[in-house]
């Protein structure tokens, strides 16, 4: 199923919904970043760029995209994770997905990749997820949101999305 091909107007993505960039100013930080449409290396993307910084208890920037209306859920449970196109800076990263039942900001699933400076496709199963700051066990039957995150350490983020899908 396809969630973002690298084709929509703007931010909007092919399930509907718009990519928002986030960055921890909302909790007092004071990391940048953007998003935009881009073409690099021939292929259309999302290109989040930025800088993540530590100080006043900061640390993330993020490309995020919900997946379903507020307070409902994807049902993925049909499938067995995500594939990612992506081409960024050799720079770790995160993918943190939330269900409705997360109710605070720092609550998600996660894994972690690493995203090489050539276009990459990234196969993440959703058995690489863990639960942080959470006790509810990952559930691909219940994803309200994706987020691809820089964070926890100072950094430059540039990263490209030009395909991301579930996957069987």
């Amino acid at each position: 199923m396809l969630l973002e091909g690298g084709t929509g107007p703007g931010l909007r993505a092919e399930n509907g919904h718009s990519w928002r960039c986030i960055c921890d100013s909302v909790m007092g930080g004071v990391s940048t970043a953007t998003l935009e449409r881009v073409t690099r290396d021939s292929v259309r993307a999302l290109r989040m760029t930025g800088d993540v910084s530590l100080q006043n208890n900061g640390g993330f920037v993020q490309m995020s995209l919900d997946l379903a209306e507020p307070g409902a859920a994807l049902d993925a449970s049909g499938f067995s994770g995500l594939s990612l196109w992506v081409m960024g800076n050799n720079e770790r990263y995160n993918i943190h997905l939330r269900s409705p039942e997360m109710t605070r900001v720092w609550q998600s699933w996660r894994a972690e990749f690493t995203a090489p400076d050539t276009w990459t496709r990234l196969d993440m199963p959703f058995t690489r997820f863990h639960p942080h700051r959470t006790e509810l066990p990952v559930n691909p039957a219940r994803l309200a949101r994706i987020g691809l995150v820089a964070i926890g350490r100072e950094m430059r983020a540039d990263l490209a999305l030009s395909r991301l899908e579930l996957t069987v």
